[in-house]
């Protein structure tokens, strides 16, 4: 039977094996510690005999009483007979949960399961392991089945590539992010080392063709063209890791990670190939729920957003940021998908055009701001969409 705020009157009384009918007991005193309660919920519209009982923590032998009717048919307090136990050790019952102790858990990384796209070895897997030293990575095929494990239950978070320092943005993973419902949660700054493997003996001299993903290979294009190596396309760097150890040839290289070397039994040959030093992939953690926005470290947001039509409407978007002295560390426009051809509306308003943007946008500061919510409020005047994405913390470390 589901219990309402009112209509229930609610009696303390002692436990008893008899039936009784509802009635207030009154209260009497009694010796501390030695005494036993039970609560009894009885409703005002149900039978007399209906009755919830909260049952007593063990502990030590009390004295207790019971209901006993008189002769006179009111209702009065005896002497219980039968040990009944109270708890004695308060420090063994559970202690309320704290901000600070929601926090300390999430770092606990050793049950964190994180799906990636590509095979052990992938720079995704190493971008995980930064983030979670401890955590078991998940391999899927692609970006679409490591966001669908989070969504299923399958794995707790994943990992996304979003852009690189020399090649840019990952476009089509931005169209995931709007797809999905996940939050960012973490960013991971990885720093890449492109190094020349090859099957165990073999010297470099010796490779005339390198397989990689394009975009590593185009990463260490002098490199290779000093090498006079030719390149050849493949679906990743770790696939490209392990089709070299499969095949055993001693002139076939590939353009893979140190962690790739070592899980598939290859040489480095050479490493940082890559022709800018300062070569730097940006992650994403994603999850099903968002973080906390805290103001203890720097934090970073990102939101996605479109615009109604009219002049100087993207420079009063981004104006809300720099009025309030939020600086803006990235920003992207794609078209959208769904709506890519905006028409002029029933009044006759607005032009025909193709192509209506999504913009995405990470800016330097907490959601636990108050200039960050005030900036938001301000952009809801000229946006016509806005979600977002994730408030996290800055990966300064690199």
């Amino acid at each position: 039977m589901a219990l309402r705020c009112c209509g229930f009157p609610i009696w303390v009384c002692p436990q008893t094996t008899h039936h009784h009918r509802s009635s207030l007991v009154g209260h009497s005193e009694f010796e501390a510690k030695r005494r036993r309660f039970c609560l009894w919920v009885c409703s005002s519209s149900s039978s007399a005999s209906q009755r919830a009982l909260v049952t007593a923590i063990e502990g030590e032998i009390p004295y207790g009483r019971e209901l006993k009717k008189s002769s006179s048919g009111e209702m009065g307090l005896t002497r219980e007979t039968e040990s009944v136990t109270f708890h004695r050790d308060l420090s063994m019952l559970p202690k309320p949960l704290t901000a600070n102790s929601l926090y300390s858990s999430a770092s606990d990384d050793s049950k964190v399961r994180i799906s990636f796209q590509g095979i052990p070895g992938a720079y995704s897997e190493t971008a995980a392991l930064k983030a979670y030293p401890n955590c078991e990575t998940v391999p899927c095929e692609q970006f679409e089945a490591a966001f669908q494990a989070v969504e299923l239950w399958l794995v707790d978070k994943a990992v996304l590539p979003i852009e690189n320092s020399v090649g840019g943005s990952i476009h089509r993973n931005y169209d995931l992010l709007l797809r999905h419902r996940l939050h960012i949660v973490q960013e991971v700054q990885l720093p890449v080392n492109h190094c020349l493997l090859g099957v165990p003996g073999v010297k470099i001299e010796e490779i005339k063709c390198v397989l990689s993903h394009p975009q590593a290979l185009d990463q260490c294009v002098n490199s290779l063209n000093n090498l006079g190596i030719q390149r050849i396309s493949a679906e990743d760097t770790a696939t490209a890791a392990q089709t070299v150890s499969s095949s055993g040839k001693s002139d076939v290289g590939a353009i893979a990670s140190v962690r790739a070397a070592n899980i598939y039994g290859l040489d480095i040959l050479a490493e940082n190939i890559q022709d800018d030093a300062n070569n730097v992939t940006r992650f994403l953690i994603l999850a099903r729920e968002p973080m906390i926005p805290r103001t203890d470290r720097p934090y970073k947001t990102s939101i996605v957003f479109s615009l109604e039509e009219g002049p100087g409407v993207l420079f009063k978007a981004l104006a809300v940021f720099a009025l309030r002295s939020i600086s803006l560390s990235k920003i992207e426009s794609r078209p959208q998908r769904k709506r890519p051809l905006r028409v002029v509306d029933g009044s006759n308003n607005g032009s025909a055009k193709y192509f209506d943007y999504l913009f995405y946008i990470d800016f330097e500061a907490s959601m636990a701001e108050t200039r960050a919510q005030h900036a938001l409020g301000h952009l809801q005047e000229f946006a016509s969409f806005i979600r977002i994405l994730g408030c996290y913390p800055m990966d300064l470390v690199r």
